[in-house]
């Protein structure tokens, strides 16, 4: 991975251009899962389009680079979610709600940790099937690890932890209908 120097600049044109994809709301939202979760899946499936994938915004904002960022190790897979952190933060103020797997310091409002059969699963389905980035079967050990930090990240925030996707979602969602009566 090459790198880049990096500047801060006026994000309205990226978040405009996502606004034209997603839905905005009155307040923003983001769930953190591991790779192989279903997050990607569920983006692309749902009816209404209130999700955003995190990987969507963090490339769009350039917290992302191109290739698999992700196999450079621990080193620098922590400065690029560093990056993501910060982007997270304007999105969820912008009202968007996001999932994904890119986070060092701030807290989600959900997070999701299947059984890890289940995640595994999922991870070679995708693997075998059309692959789109993320962790592969030879990976595992790298996912785990991901996992392991969600759980005490989660815990040290008082963060719900959900079994799926679409348990996080729907919590949220109610969440949210409660708060603005919507």
């Amino acid at each position: 991975m090459k790198e880049s120097p990096l500047v801060f600049t006026n994000g309205t044109e990226i978040y405009k251009s996502l606004a034209k994809g997603y839905k905005k709301h009155k307040q923003g939202f983001f769930i953190m899962a591991p790779s192989g979760t279903g997050k990607t899946h569920f983006v692309k499936n749902q009816k209404d389009k209130n999700w955003m994938d995190g990987d969507a915004v963090w490339t769009a904002a350039g917290a992302h680079p191109n290739g698999a960022w992700w196999t450079e190790g621990v080193e620098a897979i922590n400065k690029i979610d560093l990056r993501c952190d910060v982007i997270t933060i304007e999105a969820k103020k912008l009202g968007f709600w996001i999932l994904g797997a890119s986070n060092v310091w701030l807290a989600p409002d959900a997070s999701v940790l299947p059984q890890w059969e289940t995640n595994k699963k999922y991870v070679i389905i995708r693997e075998q099937g059309h692959y789109d980035g993320g962790a592969k079967s030879g990976d595992f050990a790298q996912v785990l690890g991901h996992r392991r930090f969600i759980r005490t990240h989660a815990k040290k925030h008082k963060v719900p932890i959900f079994k799926s996707i679409n348990e996080a979602t729907d919590y949220l969602k109610k969440l949210y209908k409660q708060k603005f009566r919507e």
